[in-house]
């Protein structure tokens, strides 16, 4: 493992006080549109089926996203604040939990503050901790159960209840959405992969060596395989108490086969489709909401970060370079997550996609952008360390109008963010 920062400070408490500044701007205009926008319109009436009859619908995405915002309906009311308020506290914690991670995995207090501001004005976590989708809560789950695998492999004598913990958000986060599955993978094969270098003869039991000294291989398993599994099928149980075509005993694999084969039958084109090229290139925008609400002209569009979004792409270049020749496993790490993340939607059999399946990929290619800058400023490089962080700001607040819904003047006021054909 890499030490080389261990020296630098725990920033938590600049973290906590990062994500609060978040969630306070992720206030700001929470309820409006006062209607239902963009995918809430489907996932709503899913989250008020189980809330009022039990009634299971919106078959073609696991149920726990739609449980989540039915209870929060069900405390706040069926109104704006109940729909989103969910997602918001969701992106507070996958903030947090993503900048806990790059701590433990590099011990750079420098690129952990970095990542957040990156993150945080990276524009895809703001938009999509203001709106009642699935995949903030896919996303928040997932990067905690990240944080804890970094941890348990710094700080052994956690390990136990660490992955336990991991293992209870994999599932958590699988039963969100199911864009992450490949990735929940990758903690137990990389345990595997570790435990198998040390080269141990008693492979399966034997406790000794990376990551996590004291857990072994089979223990391992359970809390990183059989648990998420485990987690993920007990988020089906209301499914078999639904009024109208409840899940029966023994259809659960037959199940999973019918989502498949929702998931892969929309074929018909859609005007804001785009692939994993335009997503790298930032060429394609979706918005997901431009119309005159509430008293006036708004608009949510769904964009990266222009700056940040290109120059993660040299970053990343660095992270594989700099892990292969320096062994940065923090840094080939992250570039190993965003391959695999990036790399599933190149293969995968789903004939039409949109920039919101990039939201993942993007988490780590910032942070390999962070990584990239707390390396220059350590190599003296301070100013355009610092700089790449006001600029990111600085596109944050000059794109925020038409992030958060705010009032536009009139219906081409649009025009002064298009930067891109592609953006329309």
């Amino acid at each position: 493992m890499n030490h080389r920062h261990v020296s630098d400070s725990d920033p938590v408490g600049w973290t906590a006080l990062l994500c609060l500044g978040f969630f306070l701007l992720g206030l700001v205009r929470l309820t409006v549109p006062s209607i239902p926008y963009f995918d809430e319109v489907h996932y709503l009436p899913a989250a008020r089926g189980w809330l009022e009859s039990g009634a299971w619908l919106n078959r073609e995405h696991p149920p726990l996203g739609k449980q989540i915002i039915a209870v929060s309906i069900a405390v706040f009311g069926d109104n704006p604040t109940g729909w989103r308020l969910p997602s918001l506290i969701f992106g507070t914690l996958t903030l947090y939990s993503a900048m806990r991670a790059l701590w433990f995995a590099s011990f750079s207090r420098f690129a952990s503050i970095a990542y957040g501001i990156l993150f945080a004005t990276g524009f895809a976590l703001f938009v999509h901790s203001r709106i009642a989708m699935l995949d903030i809560f896919m996303v928040g789950f997932f990067a905690f159960a990240l944080w804890q695998c970094v941890a348990a492999m710094r700080e052994p004598e956690t390990g136990r209840k660490r992955l336990a913990a991991a293992g209870v958000a994999l599932g958590l986060a699988m039963a969100s959405k199911w864009n992450v599955v490949i990735l929940a993978m990758i903690p137990g094969l990389a345990f595997l992969a570790l435990r198998a270098s040390a080269g141990r003869r008693r492979l399966l039991t034997s406790q000794r060596g990376l990551p996590v000294p004291g857990i072994s291989l089979l223990e391992a398993a359970v809390w990183l395989g059989a648990v998420p599994l485990t987690v993920y099928s007990a988020t089906y149980l209301p499914a078999f108490f639904a009024p109208e075509q409840p899940l029966e005993p023994g259809g659960f694999i037959a199940l999973h086969r019918t989502i498949l084969e929702m998931q892969s039958s929309v074929v018909t084109p859609h005007p804001y489709q785009s692939n994993w090229m335009d997503w790298v290139l930032n060429k394609r925008a979706i918005w997901y909401l431009y119309e005159a609400v509430d008293g006036a002209q708004r608009g949510v569009l769904l964009i990266g970060n222009p700056l940040t979004m290109l120059l993660g792409l040299p970053a990343l270049a660095w992270s594989v370079w700099t892990g292969l020749t320096r062994q940065r496993w923090d840094a080939l790490a992250v570039a190993l997550m965003f391959a695999v993340s990036l790399g599933m939607w190149i293969v995968v059999n789903k004939p039409i996609q949109f920039y919101y399946h990039y939201f993942l990929p993007s988490a780590f290619l910032l942070a390999a952008l962070a990584l990239a800058l707390a390396e220059l400023k350590e190599r003296g490089w301070k100013w355009p360390a610092f700089a790449v962080l006001g600029a990111s700001v600085a596109v944050f607040v000059y794109f925020h109008p038409i992030l958060s819904a705010a009032e536009l003047p009139g219906k081409q006021s649009f025009t002064a963010w298009m930067w891109l054909e592609g953006w329309r």
